[in-house]
């Protein structure tokens, strides 16, 4: 669908945009739903900015809390203790997990950003639940790492109140950027991003798990080095990948895939890269490197573990 209405992405060329109407939301009290990774990267970049970002500490774990410690994140203890005090609330959990924590604030009256890489269709059951509870509903796509000080990672989000939250991440080392008014236009973006991302580095590591199988490695990878010189390389970061946050990515891979089925395209590719990703044990320390190849590959093969 194209973008209508005052957008950084896309547009028409000579073509004046429909006048639009933007909701504009300054917000005083920011809560953070759940401080992973990402999350806290996201609540620290706020909080460095001046904001005040809480988190609940009820049912999440020691990891949780210092992420969120560390991030500077103040705790309110009980989600619906955020809600009652918040007019922000932002969500970047596992993608299996996102309706179900929108579920959690269902009767929330402020904006509730989705940040989640969750499929269009899925992100407008999450945009449903907000909205019957009385809350503005904006969608939301991270590209890039977590924000650091060598890294910036993009903030892609769409929707009616989504300036609104681009003004909020501005001069930060988080670029909020605006799709569309579309409600589900930044998860789809995020959905066609992460295909390819993701996706050929699964594809890079079955190809290489298939070359084992049939004797052909070998060959295989002086063929690369001769064509394609940069894939031997690249499937070392990709089992690095799969060991370390596979096990994260697996529930992205079925969003994917529901995705194309949804707009009448095969799915079979991103619904192979999920259960590859699912195979590797989680080792969030795992190196790029010989080993942690090898690891991978004989869990893709169905074959033992490392000695």
């Amino acid at each position: 669908m194209p973008p209508h209405g005052p957008s950084e992405l896309g547009g028409s060329r000579g073509v004046r945009p429909p006048v639009t109407i933007e909701f504009v939301v300054a917000f005083s009290s920011i809560g953070l739903l759940h401080p992973g990774e990402m999350g806290a990267g996201i609540g620290a970049t706020l909080v460095r900015a001046g904001r005040q970002v809480s988190w609940a500490s009820s049912g999440r774990g020691a990891s949780s809390a210092r992420r969120a410690g560390a991030a500077g994140l103040v705790d309110v203890h009980t989600v619906e203790a955020m809600a009652h005090a918040c007019d922000l609330i932002i969500s970047v959990c596992p993608p299996s997990a996102a309706l179900d924590v929108a579920r959690q604030v269902a009767g929330f009256g402020g904006t509730y950003l989705d940040a989640n890489a969750i499929a269009p269709a899925t992100a407008r059951e999450v945009a449903t639940v907000v909205e019957q509870g009385g809350g503005r509903y904006v969608d939301g796509g991270i590209i890039g790492a977590p924000p650091s000080p060598s890294g910036s990672p993009r903030l892609y989000v769409s929707g009616p109140s989504a300036s609104s939250v681009r003004d909020l991440f501005a001069g930060t080392t988080v670029q909020a950027l605006v799709v569309s008014e579309d409600q589900a236009a930044a998860s789809a973006l995020k959905m066609c991003f992460a295909a390819w991302s993701k996706g050929t580095g699964a594809l890079l590591l079955d190809v290489r798990a298939l070359a084992i199988a049939e004797g052909v490695e070998g060959p295989l990878l002086a063929e690369w080095e001769h064509s394609l010189p940069d894939l031997a390389e690249r499937s070392l970061l990709s089992a690095q990948q799969a060991a370390t946050k596979g096990w994260r990515w697996v529930g992205e891979m079925d969003q994917i895939a529901a995705t194309f089925r949804a707009a009448g395209l095969p799915d079979g590719f991103h619904r192979a890269a999920a259960e590859i990703y699912a195979r590797p044990d989680r080792d969030e320390v795992a190196a790029a490197d010989a080993r942690t190849l090898g690891v991978v590959l004989r869990a893709l093969l169905g074959g033992p573990g490392p000695d």
